[in-house]
């Protein structure tokens, strides 16, 4: 017996046929919503804690994780979805054109259904491997975003073929027709899916990355990345998000590499005053000697050692002899070295090129600037001066010299 030939036979008897005949369809298509909202009820209140009290008794955290109280709602949408789809068709047995109409319905909601069911399972394996830090090695929100994307566009297909009772190659075809205007109107979603899918692939970017992008103003620390933005916090605490796009067609620095070695760049020079360069005197010579700044091993030339040079060898032994510097690297980038650049007009640049051990932003700048004070107070010790240009004070004296020479 179907539920309509129930319906009737029930109103029959309450009353007499003419009166329950125009109730039958109302009758029928009530009890069918109430049904289909009570088999929703019936999940949330019996099978949801059903599954959530058996998760928790395994001994693995992934069911946990994806058969998770928003999986289970999105479950329990499908439930009133397959009711209406069996039962709403018989309300309407009468009516041919009110049969076809709810069934396309009740078939397009079913899709709905199931790619939102998919999407929520896809996001909670997302979570779980955030949960256990695997995310970051592998980028998966932006793959997420992608396949999320292919089934939202499979299921707009599916429904709108049952909508047209076209096959879904024929609404593909018409997808095809129209590309242009598509990809005019998802042109940023399309980028983002390309770039994301680059910035996957090849690795160059993950979440908990340092990044400087200079043309969006971002120097911190990457927070997410989605399919069509890349969120990044400052290390002034402002958030900046930037398209994906960007990042591919302009370049940026990433900085994780450095962390994962251990090891962060110094490269600096001191600009030698190019006067202050020359032979040192025996006596000066023994006084560097005494001072612990020189050895007997880095004189080769007797009477005729350059300051510069054993400055440079001073550096060097300095360099080596810091706790934090690294000396030996199994990376062959990263070495320690002091050696003079292309000389300019404001002197002799002498850059110290060498690696610390520490790469937080605040404790490298407080050793960055410890090396460097010792550095500057070492110059004069070697007969050196550092270039500086005249200041306004210096003029002023100049011209006080001139106005009082004789």
């Amino acid at each position: 017996m179907t539920l309509r030939n129930w319906v009737t036979d029930l109103l029959n008897s309450m009353m007499t046929p003419e009166t329950a005949q125009p109730l039958i369809s109302p009758t029928l298509l009530v009890l069918v919503v109430l049904i289909s909202v009570a088999s929703y009820f019936l999940c949330v209140r019996i099978v949801t804690p059903l599954t959530d009290f058996i998760t928790r008794k395994t001994e693995t955290e992934w069911d946990d994780d994806i058969l998770n109280e928003k999986a289970m709602k999105a479950f329990s949408q499908l439930a009133p979805a397959l009711i209406l789809a069996w039962l709403l068709p018989q309300a309407f047995s009468n009516h041919e054109w009110g049969v076809v109409l709810i069934e396309k319905l009740t078939k397009v909601y079913i899709v709905y259904a199931v790619v939102n069911l998919i999407c929520v399972l896809i996001s909670n394996t997302v979570d779980g491997f955030e949960k256990r830090d695997k995310a970051a090695e592998h980028n998966l929100t932006v793959i997420e975003g992608a396949v999320k994307l292919i089934l939202v566009l499979v299921g707009v297909i599916i429904g709108l073929s049952i909508l047209f009772d076209k096959k879904p190659g024929m609404v593909l075809t018409g997808f095809g027709a129209s590309a242009a205007v598509l990809m005019l109107v998802f042109q940023d979603t399309i980028k983002g899916f390309v770039a994301g899918v680059q910035l996957t692939l090849n690795n160059m970017l993950k979440k908990g990355d340092w990044i400087i992008c200079d043309k969006a103003g971002a120097n911190g620390e990457v927070q997410s990345i989605k399919l069509t933005t890349v969120k990044v916090r400052n290390w002034d605490n402002s958030i900046v998000t930037i398209h994906p796009y960007t990042l591919i067609s302009d370049s940026f620095r990433n900085y994780q590499n450095m962390r994962q070695v251990g090891a962060r760049r110094v490269a600096r020079s001191i600009y030698i005053d190019f006067d202050s360069i020359r032979f040192l005197h025996k006596d000066e010579i023994d006084n560097l000697m005494e001072k612990d700044l020189i050895s007997e091993h880095s004189l080769k030339h007797a009477n005729q050692e350059v300051n510069l040079s054993l400055f440079r060898k001073y550096l060097i032994r300095y360099l080596t002899s810091h706790p934090e510097v690294i000396k030996k690297h199994p990376d062959p980038a990263v070495i320690l070295m002091v050696r003079q650049l292309q000389p300019t007009p404001q002197g002799l640049p002498l850059e110290l090129y060498f690696f610390t051990r520490i790469t937080s932003w605040a404790a490298f700048e407080r050793l960055q600037a410890d090396i460097f004070d010792y550095v500057y107070a070492c110059v004069s010790e070697f007969g050196l001066r550092i270039y500086q240009a005249p200041s306004g004070k210096d003029l002023r004296l100049m011209h006080n010299a001139q106005l009082i020479r004789p």
